[in-house]
């Protein structure tokens, strides 16, 4: 079955080239002009991911991310902006959204973010069974010990299944995006990434040495990670990338 896209720009000329572009590359869209409709669409048609530009008139993009959260929606959202001030780009990460792309923008780099964002819910969709599988009565594998789930490092602890981790008992609030980021951080801790090989594991696509992407990730992830009188665990190794230390 083909994957659906809910497109939400109210420029017609990118709204139709992009629809044509989407559904030449096997996608079934449905594009709409405002946010008001993006809602009633969501709601209705369930999607399986949405493409939702910042900036529309009455509801733009950003509500509707923040009101899709609010109703528990995990749809993932990429957001199309013409703002490049890393604080805008927050902005949209905070709201909910999973990713975004800066206009004016490549069509590649769109089919390859959508690649991403789909891939990550098949994955987290076959975790999900897998646990229920494994929880089911019927299972006759024994129940792993509960500290084998959790993962440990520079202070983090984190459970991959649950999605959810902490800084020295204070749980964190990620999205999809930062927890994956982070997931990644503490299962190399000590271990110098560089901007590629997290681009790959990450998005799935390396999106060259003047993407910013990254680094406003890893940006906002410092700010939630932040501790008064505690280091800051993700440090940067300049010309070559990340790595989660100790100290």
């Amino acid at each position: 079955m083909p994957r659906t896209v809910l497109l939400a720009e109210d420029d017609r000329a990118i709204r139709h080239a992009l629809e044509r572009a989407l559904t030449l590359e096997g996608y079934r869209v449905t594009a709409v002009a405002d946010g008001a409709e993006a809602l009633a669409q969501a709601h209705s048609g369930r999607p399986d991911v949405l493409v939702l530009d910042v900036m529309m008139p009455g509801v733009d993009g950003l509500q509707v991310c923040r009101e899709l959260r609010a109703e528990g929606d995990p749809t993932p959202i990429l957001m199309l902006t013409a703002l490049v001030e890393t604080a805008d780009r927050i902005a949209g990460l905070d709201a909910g959204a999973d990713d975004y792309v800066v206009k004016p923008f490549d069509v590649e780099e769109v089919f390859a973010r959508l690649r991403a964002l789909l891939r990550r819910t098949d994955r987290e969709g076959r975790e999900d069974r897998e646990d229920a599988d494994t929880s089911s009565p019927a299972a006759e594998a024994p129940e792993e010990p509960d500290a084998s789930r959790y993962l440990e490092a520079a202070g983090l602890r984190m459970d991959p299944r649950a999605r959810r981790a902490w800084r020295d008992g204070r749980e964190l609030e990620l999205t999809r995006t930062e927890f994956e980021l982070l997931e990644l951080l503490v299962r190399n801790a000590g271990v110098v990434l560089d901007h590629s090989t997290i681009y790959d594991r990450i998005w799935g696509y390396d999106f060259g040495p003047g993407s910013k992407n990254l680094a406003v990730y890893v940006g906002y992830l410092r700010r939630k990670l932040d501790q008064p009188g505690a280091p800051q665990p993700i440090q940067t190794v300049r010309g070559v990338g990340y790595v989660l230390r100790e100290d």
